[in-house]
């Protein structure tokens, strides 16, 4: 009987939700420009721009060294007779990896630090009217870059009551996600889950 009862319950539920999301919002247009989400951390990401920085000249010197440096035993021991044991890192096969690796490091990530901080959105702002969108996203450095597209565009993959860190955004014609920290602000929090944080079919 229990267990009928709450079968009841959790089919009543799942008709209550799907009839909830197959309801057509109806959003009253906005009067003026509204700030939906902000988290502005421009130190962070001077900080980050500075590791990246530090980090592809490292492995860029490295690899330089590596290059310059790793000599190849068997030329110098040629004409001994003592035999070479281990191996042979300056042969031109493992000095070239070598090289090649130290160089692909640095530059993974100088490329990390520079597509998560294009990809990080520091503020959100739905224009007058409700159909256009401004995102404003960190930049390399904490140079901020802007672009708006309209809100039909944005699609929210996943709800901010299920993600426990990021809300991913698709945009149409972008490849990768735009990130919004949740330990951001979100203002008129009803309104930022009818337009921008609402998932759309692009």
């Amino acid at each position: 009987m229990f267990r009928l009862q709450g079968y009841l319950r959790s089919c009543c539920r799942w008709r209550l939700q799907t009839t909830l999301l197959a309801r057509p919002y109806k959003i009253e247009p906005v009067s003026r420009d509204v700030v939906l989400f902000e988290h502005s951390r421009p130190r962070f990401f001077r900080l980050l721009g500075m590791f990246c920085v530090a980090q592809t000249g490292f492995w860029a010197y490295l690899a330089h060294f590596g290059y310059s440096t790793l000599r190849d035993l068997r030329k110098s021991s040629k004409g001994q007779d003592k035999e070479m044991k281990g191996r042979n890192m300056g042969s031109p096969f493992w000095r070239a990896a070598f090289t090649l690796g130290c160089l692909s490091v640095g530059t993974l990530i100088m490329a990390a630090g520079l597509l998560f901080s294009r990809r990080s959105v520091s503020s959100l702002i739905l224009h007058a009217g409700g159909d256009k969108v401004t995102i404003i996203t960190a930049g390399f450095f904490g140079i901020n870059s802007s672009f708006t597209l309209p809100l039909k565009h944005i699609s929210c993959m996943a709800h901010r009551s299920e993600v426990p860190a990021m809300i991913p955004l698709k945009i149409k014609g972008h490849s990768l996600y735009y990130l919004l920290d949740k330990q951001g602000h979100v203002s008129k929090a009803k309104l930022f889950d009818l337009t921008v944080g609402a998932y759309r079919k692009l």
